[in-house]
């Protein structure tokens, strides 16, 4: 695990927390129940394609022109810098989808491009823990990670920490930050631990010290003012 500097963390929550007040916390409802599963809901999940990530080192091979082969890395910025066709697009992406976006683009400038992406290493996927715990920062996503597992990573909670309202913050369909409030206290108790919700990459988990009123306005100031790496793409307020 990474540790960084979270001091600006509990600051953030409690200026969310003065000006949250005006709206309850949104309803669990079918419709963003399912960006949250459980392993109550998911007892087997599916193992879905790999998705590009910053960092990660792929091989382009040309089989048809192999001067053009090259490993890259995908930048901070998401893209690769490839000859003749400049700067693509890669994280977010599988490597099936950059495999026809790359074909498309060098059909232009191939007679029969025949492109394949090697992922050779991932850049380590990785999910954010702050707040009341013990040691907030960066940890890797290995193994099937659940929120509970997480905290207990980052050092579990402190003795300040708000259980019932731990806040998970990952990317909605359409790429903005989507935020839900979790109580962990079944999970932690063992009366009910497949409520526990295993991460994704990139997920945030922040601890409160008392209770965020509106859980949408903390979301969007959190991951502006607050958040080291701005992973998603943030609506006006």
């Amino acid at each position: 695990m990474r540790c960084v500097n979270w001091r600006g963390f509990a600051i953030a929550a409690c200026a969310v927390a003065t000006v949250a007040g005006c709206r309850p916390v949104p309803p669990i409802t079918p419709a963003n129940a399912t960006l949250y599963p459980t392993f109550a809901d998911n007892p087997k999940p599916t193992i879905e394609p790999y998705v590009l990530q910053v960092g990660d080192q792929l091989g382009i091979k040309f089989y048809t022109n192999p001067e053009l082969n090259e490993d890259v890395e995908i930048r901070p910025d998401g893209m690769i810098s490839l000859q003749l066709v400049d700067d693509v697009r890669a994280a977010g992406l599988t490597p099936k989808e950059l495999d026809d976006d790359l074909s498309h683009r060098y059909a232009h400038e191939l007679a029969d491009p025949q492109v394949s992406v090697i992922v050779r290493k991932t850049g380590g996927q990785r999910v954010f823990v702050a707040g009341e715990v013990t040691k907030g920062g960066t940890i890797d996503l290995v193994g099937g990670l659940t929120l509970y597992q997480a905290v207990q990573t980052a050092g579990g909670f402190t003795v300040t920490a708000h259980r019932k309202q731990v806040i998970l913050i990952r990317k909605g369909p359409d790429g903005t930050p989507v935020g839900r409030a979790i109580d962990v206290r079944p999970i932690e108790d063992g009366t009910n631990p497949s409520l526990d919700i295993p991460l994704r990459p990139l997920d945030v988990v922040f601890v409160p010290r008392s209770k965020i009123a509106d859980v949408d306005l903390f979301v969007q100031q959190y991951i502006r003012d607050v958040l080291p790496v701005q992973a998603f793409p943030i609506p006006a307020l």
